[in-house]
């Protein structure tokens, strides 16, 4: 066995990691599922060998993701989503008091799977909140009857069958299934990647079609591509995510479970929407 994994993102230029040993690997239907034990990340999930979380710093991607949408609907019940079969998007949705059911809709079980057995502490499974589906995202959008408050789109890269996650016809369904002052949330990729460009310009353009509100904000994460990764949110009702009234719930929200937080707090809210202009021009028409 290598002694190192590598994530190669631009011809030779990538990611190496020191690797210890394989603690679990399975082809399935969809993807190539890897659980690695890492020389200083701790254990690491790898799907088609790109890097999903590692133990050390899955904390960036899953609070980032989940908050800054969570605290932008005033009273978010609901709770749909898409992927997130290592259940750290769940965890942090749960962390909210108002929340009363998490809908989790992972197209392969294995990834579950794997997580609950060695990345348990990653997944708050116990939790009566969540209902995990085994199922494709983009088909069970189409079919919500009972609308959500918030829908967290934690997909992997667009290849595979996270392709359709990024497209306008999906963005639609998510707007249609969404409560009127509905909140949507997903991950859009490493604005350094040149090749993730076309993706991250078409999701943009989709949200700034369909949503009243639509913005992209920043985080950093250091086994992604590069380190910076982006992210989009929308509001199907027009709430700005930087109004006064949503930084003052952030102020107010943040403190029932701030000493459970390692990134997420209400001055990287207020910053994380600010945009280098290298980033602007990859979505601005």
């Amino acid at each position: 066995m290598s002694s190192t994994f590598n994530e190669f993102y631009n011809e030779k230029t990538g990611l190496t990691i020191g690797v210890n040993g394989i603690l679990f690997s399975e082809q399935t239907p969809y993807q190539k599922v890897e659980i690695l034990e890492t020389d200083s990340w701790g254990r690491m999930m790898t799907i088609d060998g790109m890097v999903m979380l590692s133990e050390k710093d899955e904390f960036v991607y899953h609070e980032m993701l989940t908050h800054v949408g969570m605290f932008s609907h005033p009273q978010p019940e609901r709770v749909l989503i898409i992927g997130g079969g290592d259940g750290g998007t769940a965890r942090e949705v749960m962390r909210h008091p108002s929340v009363k059911k998490v809908d989790m809709v992972e197209i392969d079980e294995v990834v579950v799977q794997a997580s609950k057995e060695f990345l348990p502490q990653v997944g708050d499974w116990g939790n009566p909140k969540l209902n995990v589906v085994i199922g494709d995202g983009i088909e069970f959008v189409k079919d919500i009857s009972v609308p959500y408050d918030v829908i967290i789109i934690d997909g992997s890269d667009p290849v595979g069958p996270a392709a359709g996650l990024f497209e306008g016809e999906f963005m639609q369904a998510c707007y249609d299934g969404l409560s009127e002052d509905g909140i949507l949330t997903a991950q859009t990729e490493s604005p350094w990647v040149e090749s993730y460009h076309p993706s991250m310009k078409q999701v943009y353009t989709a949200l700034d079609d369909i949503y009243a509100v639509s913005k992209m904000y920043l985080a950093y994460i250091p086994l992604y591509p590069a380190g910076m990764w982006s992210f989009s949110f929308a509001s199907k009702g027009g709430t700005d995510p930087l109004a006064e009234v949503v930084l003052q719930r952030v102020e107010n929200g943040v403190m029932r479970f701030e000493d459970e937080l390692k990134y997420y707090n209400p001055e990287v809210h207020r910053g994380c929407f600010a945009l280098p202009n290298f980033v602007k021009d990859i979505i601005e028409p």
